[in-house]
């Protein structure tokens, strides 16, 4: 693996340091008054999810990591397990549903995710940024309430409560962002 100065660390920069794969948060390059500059870097361990500040002067080196990233596309869930096949080989995992965390109410049947790969073992997941969904349930509009734009509440068919606009009903279907879970537009 390539080796990098100190000074050369950018946010989102995966390298290795202490036996562990961190990727760069922030960074800010500091030139104190007396002493050599450094760079203050924040790093996230991408398998525990620990963070730490290290500082990182010019003269030293760090590994830095490429991933691999590979197309999958979701098959099913079984349980607290996920599993995937890779689109170039049809090897199937299984990833727990904790690794996809939040964004896996949005996995759909042969949906295509991005899963980034370091030594062959998954380390992140990459949904689309958009899914459409249909409303099997939306909340009455209260009409004359006020003249600003309104929301009402509605149920998505995964089981997750959004708001939308008035003029989505029941059995339209929907695009939510998958990052944030909002509303985006009505589907055509």
């Amino acid at each position: 693996m390539p080796k990098i100065a100190g000074n050369e660390i950018r946010p989102g920069l995966m390298i290795s340091h202490d036996g562990g794969l961190w990727m760069a948060v922030k960074c800010q390059a500091v030139k104190p008054g007396k002493g050599g500059a450094y760079n203050q870097v924040e790093l996230k361990n991408v398998v525990t999810g620990t963070k730490l500040n290290q500082r990182f002067r010019a003269d030293e080196s760090v590994e830095e990591i490429y991933l691999e990233k590979k197309d999958f596309q979701f098959l099913y869930a079984s349980g607290d397990m996920l599993t995937f096949m890779d689109t170039a080989n049809y090897d199937q995992i299984e990833l727990d549903r904790d690794f996809v965390g939040d964004q896996a109410q949005f996995l759909q049947d042969g949906m295509k995710v991005l899963v980034q790969l370091h030594e062959g073992k998954p380390i992140g997941i990459k949904l689309p940024q958009m899914v459409t969904l249909e409303v099997v349930e939306a909340d009455a509009v209260l009409r004359g309430g006020t003249a600003a734009p309104s929301y009402k509440g509605a149920v998505l068919e995964n089981g997750m409560k959004i708001q939308v606009p008035p003029f989505i009903d029941a059995g339209t279907r929907i695009v939510v962002s998958t990052e944030d879970g909002t509303y985006v537009r009505r589907a055509e």
